[in-house]
């Protein structure tokens, strides 16, 4: 089990970031900007391996579950 940033997301603020730099402002000048999306996200193979069982429950919680 993970609970992070969103890739997706992040990939979007490093485009965001690079577009403004390349626009003339100075990387030191911009603000550090904190994740606003999460991902939970279970494996479910990585579980079995291991012998664990992962409740029904948590497995709905979850963004996303690779089984």
């Amino acid at each position: 089990m993970t609970y992070g940033n969103s890739l997706p997301d992040a990939y979007r603020r490093v485009g965001v970031y690079v577009g403004r730099i390349l626009k003339g402002e100075k990387p030191a000048d911009l603000p550090v900007v904190q994740s606003s999306k999460f991902e939970f996200v279970i494996n479910l193979q990585t579980a079995r391996a291991l012998g664990l069982e992962v409740p029904n429950a948590l497995q709905l919680l979850a963004d996303e579950v690779i089984e």
